[in-house]
Parts: C-alpha cells; sequence; structure tokens
C-alpha cells in the first residue's frame, strides 16, 4: 500500500531561508497517545532559525545533532484528523492548537511546517472559542513562554539555564518593564502583567507605540530616541523579552529585592552585580503543556489578552516569512497559513 503524502518545508542542509524546500512528506503516523492533525495555521519562533541554520548561536557542545530531512516549527492551530485507540481526551473534528513537542524536539522533532502534524495529546488543547487559527496558532509558544515566566512555571523539570527553580514572582500592584514589548512574547508579557494588577512601562520602537497602548501599557519608552536605563528606576521586575549580551543594562533600574527575567539569557555576564544589588536573574525554558494552553484558552476565548499578527504567508512561502523574520521589528508574530 502507497505511502500517504502530505506538502511540507524541509530542509537537507542547515542555511538561510533559500534551505527552505515544499516538497512532498509522508504522512505522519500516531503512535499511542498520540493525535494526528490537519494543520490550518503554523506560528514561528526564534527556535525555527535557529535550527534551521544549525544552532549557530548556542556553544558547538551545546547544538543538538540533527538528522536530515528537517521539517521545522512548533506551534499549530488545526483540526483533528485521527486519533490514537488510547486517546479519549479529543475527537476526530475537533478544532486543537498546540506547541508540539518542545523542548524536547528542539532538533527537529517538532515538524509544524506541513499539512499534518501528530501531537502527543498532552500537549494538545482546543483551540479557543472566537479567534481563527491564524491568530490561535501565533499563541503558543510566545503565551506559553510569558505565562511559564510570570504566572505558573507548571513543572518540576530541572532548569538546563541555571542551578536554581525558576519561581514566578507577584505582581499586582507592582511596576513591570517589558522590553520588546511589540514582540510576540512582550505582547503578552505585557497583557499579562496588567491582568494581575501592574503598572507596566512597554519599551519598543516609535512605530510600535500604538500597539502597545492598545494593549494596556500605561508608558511607553521609544528605545530608538532614549536609553531606557537612563529614564527608569526603582522597578519592581524587568520582562527583557529581548536579552542576550545586554540584559545586563537593566540591574541598575530594579529596586533591591527586584527581579530581571530575560527570556534569552545567554550571554548575561551580570551575575555578580546582580548579588551585589540584590536582584534576582532567573531563566527558564519553555516546556509544551496542554492543561495550560486549556487555561489559557479561556483568556485567549474571552479577550482578557489578544493576539497580535504581524503578517501572513503561505505554507510555500515560508522562505518569504523567514525573510520576513530576519529585516525585525515583527509587531506580534508571523504565521504560516495551511490550505
Amino acid at each position: 500500500m502507497p505511502t500517504k503524502t502530505m506538502k511540507a518545508i524541509q530542509q537537507h542542509e542547515f542555511g538561510g531561508p533559500e534551505v527552505l524546500l515544499y516538497e512532498d512528506s509522508p504522512v505522519p503516523e500516531i503512535k499511542p497517545g498520540e493525535v494526528l492533525v490537519r494543520v490550518h495555521a503554523v506560528g514561528l519562533n526564534p527556535p525555527d532559525w535557529y535550527l534551521r541554520d544549525g544552532y549557530k548561536m548556542l556553544p558547538p557542545e551545546w547544538q543538538p545533532k540533527v538528522d536530515f530531512p528537517v521539517i521545522l516549527g512548533t506551534d499549530i492551530s488545526g483540526v483533528v484528523e485521527a486519533v490514537a485507540e488510547d486517546v479519549t481526551a479529543f475527537s476526530i473534528g475537533d478544532e486543537v492548537y498546540s506547541m508540539v513537542r518542545f523542548p524536547s524536539g528542539l532538533a527537529g522533532g517538532s515538524r509544524a511546517y506541513a499539512e499534518y502534524v501528530s501531537v502527543p495529546a498532552t500537549e494538545l488543547a482546543l483551540k479557543p472559542a472566537g479567534i481563527d487559527h491564524v491568530h490561535a496558532a501565533a499563541a503558543p509558544m510566545s503565551l506559553l513562554t510569558a505565562w511559564q515566566f510570570m504566572i505558573d512555571l507548571g513543572h518540576d523539570e530541572p532548569n538546563p539555564l541555571q542551578p536554581y527553580r525558576h519561581e514566578p514572582v507577584p505582581l499586582e500592584g507592582k511596576t513591570v518593564l517589558v522590553n520588546g514589548a511589540a514582540g510576540g512574547v512582550g505582547q503578552f508579557a505585557l497583557q499579562l502583567a496588567k491582568w494581575k494588577g501592574a503598572r507596566v512601562i512597554a519599551v519598543a520602537a516609535g512605530r510600535h507605540e500604538a500597539f502597545v497602548r492598545d494593549l494596556g501599557a500605561d508608558e511607553f519608552i521609544d528605545y530608538t530616541k532614549s536609553k531606557v536605563e537612563e529614564h527608569v528606576h526603582d522597578l519592581d521586575l524587568v520582562i527583557d523579552a529581548v536579552g542576550g549580551p545586554t540584559t545586563g543594562r537593566f540591574l541598575p533600574t530594579l529596586k533591591r529585592g527586584g527581579a530581571l527575567f530575560p527570556i534569552f539569557p545567554l550571554g548575561f555576564s551580570g551575575a555578580d552585580e546582580a548579588e551585589k544589588l540584590g536582584v534576582t536573574v532567573s531563566s527558564v525554558q519553555v516546556r509544551s503543556s496542554g492543561a495550560q494552553l486549556a487555561q489559557l484558552a479561556d483568556l485567549l476565548a474571552a479577550g482578557t489578552v489578544r493576539v497580535g499578527v504581524d503578517s501572513t504567508f503561505a505554507l510555500a512561502d515560508a522562505r518569504s516569512a523567514h525573510d520576513r523574520a530576519a529585516r525585525g521589528g515583527v509587531q506580534g508574530k508571523i504565521v504560516l497559513t495551511v490550505k
């Protein structure tokens, strides 16, 4: 019996967007505990381009071994096509969304840039009512990241990024600065902080001011015109959704007992300064969770949390989507649509 095929974006080598090829690939077979989803939309995330180019930003000893061909992507929204015999929580025809196998699939095991994807049922949730597949697919990794950093870690897995467990901090009545507030994680960090009763200072380029104010920002700083660290002080929490080597510049803006949460912590070198200032610096690697996505679906359905979409591209045009990401200045998320 011939193998059923689907269209997918595959790559056979590391490189830039040009390595992304629209090709035939076998439809995945589901294993016990899994669901087959007919994908309608795929949300793009930084791990997609990290994997595409071979995780060059990581030290060689951290770079995962990858078997080609690779299908990128983790975030999907679609419709259940089939379920394994032992799966009872979902039925054929259910509209669902998920962050598929992350971080376990960061070497290419998530395989979301495709017409079909197999998903562990424990990582799946019903799609939020009232929003379309494009907006649902734009949410999972970015929203789960903000949630696990700020609200509820939701698991007891050892933290690969630091020797101690990440702990969210109280937000009600606090002053929170979100750097990169117009981006994928930043837009959700801003909204969750407001939902929990914080005063939020949003940092982004000036062209994004209306967007972040509409999401609830109390104050806005255009980083292209001002050095943030020269304008704010006595903060309770900084969510640095940009992160990297420059995240240490926020340490003096925090009050003693405050916290700095860099979403991308690699390159931070201010541990000694943080200890001297009495500031907690903590990070965590986001993990798939169907249970948390089910909670978040209620917030998305109610409009308590909204999803900004920068642009959409057809699955076959994934190269252009990656080109868009590389240009920067993304407002919300980039999404692939699958027919």
